[in-house]
C-alpha cells in the first residue's frame, strides 16, 4: 500500500471481464437469498444424503427431488461491444415472452464478443438456444453457449496438442 500510494494505486476487487469469463458468480447479481446451488449447477457441492445435518437440509433435499424451474446459463450477445458492464437485469423473451433475466453482462476483449451470465427457465438452457436480450441499447439476439467463456486450462491443453507439446 506504502509503495503504491505515490502512484495512486488502491485495493480493487476482480475484473467483472475476467469473473464473467470465468463464469464466477456475484452475490446479488447472479445470486441472491431467492437462488438455490441446483439453479446455479453447483449440485455437485450440496450432498443431501450425508448423514451430518445442516440447516436448510431438507429445503435442499426437496429442490433435489422436484427439481428447478429455472437455471444459470451462458448467453453470446450480438450487437455492438458494451461499455461497461449491465448494472440492472435485463429481461430476456423467446416469443414475446419474457423467459428470464440477464444477470451479468459484459465485453469481453480476449473474446471479441460480448458474454453474459442469465437465470432463463430449464426449457431454454439448451445449448444453441435463440434469444432475444432487451439491453439498455435495444433488443439483440443472444444465444445459450458454455460456461465458463474462458478457462485457461483449456486453452493451455488445447494450445499443447496443436504444437505437438506435451505437458
Amino acid at each position: 500500500m506504502e509503495v503504491g500510494g505515490p502512484f495512486g494505486l488502491q485495493p480493487g476487487h476482480t475484473s467483472s471481464i475476467r469473473r464473467i469469463e470465468g463464469g464466477m458468480l456475484s452475490y446479488h447479481a447472479d445470486a441472491d437469498i431467492n437462488t438455490n446451488p441446483f439453479e446455479l449447477g453447483l449440485d455437485r457441492l450440496v450432498n443431501v444424503d450425508m448423514d451430518a445435518d445442516f440447516i436448510g437440509k431438507d429445503a435442499l433435499r426437496r429442490i433435489r427431488d422436484e427439481g428447478v424451474s429455472r437455471r444459470q446459463v451462458g448467453l453470446e450477445l450480438g450487437g455492438h461491444p458494451l461499455v461497461g458492464p449491465n448494472t440492472t437485469f435485463w429481461p430476456i423473451r423467446r416469443g414475446g415472452d419474457v423467459i428470464g433475466k440477464v444477470t451479468s453482462a459484459v465485453y469481453s476483449p480476449r473474446l471479441e464478443k460480448n458474454i453474459a451470465l442469465a437465470m432463463v427457465g430449464v426449457d431454454r438452457t439448451d445449448l444453441g438456444q435463440r434469444l432475444e436480450v432487451e439491453t439498455n441499447d435495444g433488443v439483440v439476439e443472444a444465444t445459450v453457449v458454455e460456461t465458463p467463456f474462458f478457462d485457461p486450462k483449456k486453452r493451455l491443453a488445447a494450445s499443447a496438442v496443436g504444437s505437438g507439446t506435451q505437458h
